[in-house]
């Protein structure tokens, strides 16, 4: 995944998410279904945009400190 996908995924899995809720209530309000049924749907919702947005953030220079490196013949 590129930089602009991942950036992508990123923008958009709180509208996702949101609308989701939103969707999960109207199910709540117009049907026979309730939201103590339908829950599970906001994991499952989450789960995809994990899956499909990466799980894995890289190093991006200073804005975070990279694991230190064992040099050799240091004792751990």
């Amino acid at each position: 995944m590129n930089d602009q996908s991942a950036y992508l995924m990123r923008a958009i899995t709180g509208p996702i998410i949101l609308i989701t809720i939103g969707v999960l209530f109207a199910f709540d309000r117009f049907t026979p279904f309730r939201f103590s049924q339908t829950w599970p749907v906001l994991l499952i919702v989450i789960g995809l945009l994990r899956l499909l947005g990466g799980g894995r953030r890289r190093w991006r220079g200073s804005d975070s400190v990279p694991p230190p490196r064992n040099e050799p013949g240091a004792h751990s």
